[in-house]
């Protein structure tokens, strides 16, 4: 290797990190060299030690801490937040007392999932054995994250990952690296040991490195299916947790209370500038309240304010580029092309797109059956819940659904009849507490997210078992 080829390979180029409103410039982050894996490796080794022999007061007392910190913190936090990922600073400070939330259900986590006893003597044969498991560190875990919550959805992994004992090599979105680099600052200053936790940046190459390493236990990953699908396929045999994405629907009945489901769609639909896994993307109104609910629907929509995220009275900010909202243009464009009509919006400027209503999409077309991941919603019409509940469960994978009527039964035969991980009653789709178990339906789906569900996933019990039957020699005293 020439000195040239060596300085190519040893000295990457930062990462740039550009303001999705105005493009100025965030700052810069040094990439890591996916070549220096095994200097990454040795230092979440040394991470594993450390953290699997730290107390579980400790831990918890960490994550604590490190709630604190944020708190206290807050608008400095969500200012971040505001800069590199354009969500509304109102969005964006309640991102910020989320990631708080999402810290002390971890630290509680920690202190109390332990393990439990395991009925032996219900087995003919064990009445003389007695026992319990523990639940203990898987190791290593590489955890992905993407752009649209870059702050709680790394706290969501980094949080569990710590109750459990584990070290995390952490490769958080190149659009969004500051959040998590503040989040892990204010872990450490809260007393985490540094190794536990490694922070790197980079491309498609370092991601093949974290998650290829065969003493990576474990890959937690947060972002679309194509990335899923390929992560899946290079892994090799460790744990998976994927969170996809998905295409929720919001079934609206004739008896619903009128003026909360359409406020609870709107904002469902529009949040983060439609940058959300579990938004509202398809509205299914019953008949006889469809004409009225469009009316209402696209007004209050052409009353959301869009603009400079930092500005309190923005309802709606940018996309995390001009790139994406230019390829949303086109995908609304297509499907006006194939018969749908536009009710409002499809406005762009530069990286800003004007939340967008659409009615009469034709159910082949790519936009109905996809997750469009921007501020863009359908409108649907239907007479019985039957063809609601088929069209809610048309697409192949689901993580969110909502329904909203007064009447108990139609809301319980929804719940149970839609295939999707959760289902909102009179709430839109895109409720979701830090707490509950989250993730997918049908195709992609591997395991939960929420506190406790990633918590287990993240460790692997241990059996204990005693057997009275055979006495234990006894250490004679001196």
């Amino acid at each position: 290797m020439t000195a040239a080829e060596l300085q190519i390979t040893t000295c990457l180029a930062p990462i740039s990190v550009y303001s999705p409103y105005d493009g100025s410039l965030v700052g810069t982050v040094e990439t890591t060299n996916p070549a220096d894996i095994n200097e990454l490796l040795e230092t979440a080794r040394r991470g594993v030690v450390i953290a699997q022999n730290l107390p579980r007061h400790r831990r918890a007392a960490i994550l604590e801490g490190a709630a604190q910190i944020v708190e206290r913190n807050l608008d400095e936090f969500a200012a971040t937040i505001v800069r590199e990922a354009g969500k509304t600073i109102v969005q964006a400070r309640k991102e910020v007392l989320r990631c708080v939330n999402t810290l002390k259900l971890s630290a509680e986590e920690a202190k109390r999932n332990a393990g439990e006893i395991v009925p032996f003597d219900a087995y003919t044969g064990s009445e003389q054995r007695q026992g319990w498991f523990t639940r203990e560190p898987l190791g290593i875990i590489t955890a992905i994250t993407p752009y649209n919550d870059p702050l709680n959805l790394v706290a969501h992994k980094l949080g569990p990952a710590i109750a459990g004992g584990n070290a995390v090599l952490l490769k958080p979105s190149n659009r969004t690296p500051f959040s998590a680099i503040k989040l892990v600052e204010a872990l450490r200053d809260a007393g985490l040991p540094e190794e536990v936790i490694t922070v790197a940046h980079g491309d498609r190459k370092l991601v093949t490195a974290l998650i290829t390493a065969r003493e990576v236990r474990m890959v937690s990953f947060t972002g679309g299916f194509a990335t899923g699908e390929a992560i899946t396929r290079a892994a090799g045999l460790k744990k998976l947790a994927m969170e996809l994405g998905g295409n929720a629907p919001v079934i609206v009945m004739n008896d619903c209370d009128f003026d909360k489901a359409v406020e609870a769609c709107v904002s469902g639909a529009f949040w983060a500038a439609g940058q959300n896994c579990i938004g509202a993307q398809r509205i299914l109104i019953q008949a006889d309240l469809y004409d009225r609910f469009r009316e209402a629907f696209v007004a209050a929509t052409q009353n959301l304010n869009v603009g400079d995220p930092m500005n309190e009275a923005m309802d709606v900010g940018p996309m995390i580029s001009k790139e994406v909202a230019e390829r949303t243009e086109a995908v609304v464009n297509d499907a006006i092309s194939a018969g749908a009509k536009l009710l409002c919006g499809n406005y762009r400027d530069g990286s800003l797109y004007h939340p967008t209503v659409l009615e009469g999409t034709p159910l082949t077309c790519r936009l109905w059956h996809e997750e469009v991941f921007a501020p863009v919603v359908m409108l649907a019409r239907f007479d019985r819940l039957d063809e609601a509940i088929e069209m809610a469960n048309d697409p192949e994978y689901s993580l969110h659904a909502g329904i909203f009527t007064k009447d108990l039964n139609v809301a319980l035969e929804a719940a149970n009849r839609i295939e999707a991980g959760g289902v909102m009653i009179n709430d839109s789709s895109d409720y979701r507490f830090d707490a509950m178990p989250f993730g997918g339906f049908k195709y992609g789906s591997m395991g939960r997210e929420g506190v406790r569900y990633a918590y287990e996933d993240m460790t692997q019990p241990k059996v204990v078992c005693i057997n009275r039957g055979n006495s234990l020699p006894h250490k004679r005293g001196t």
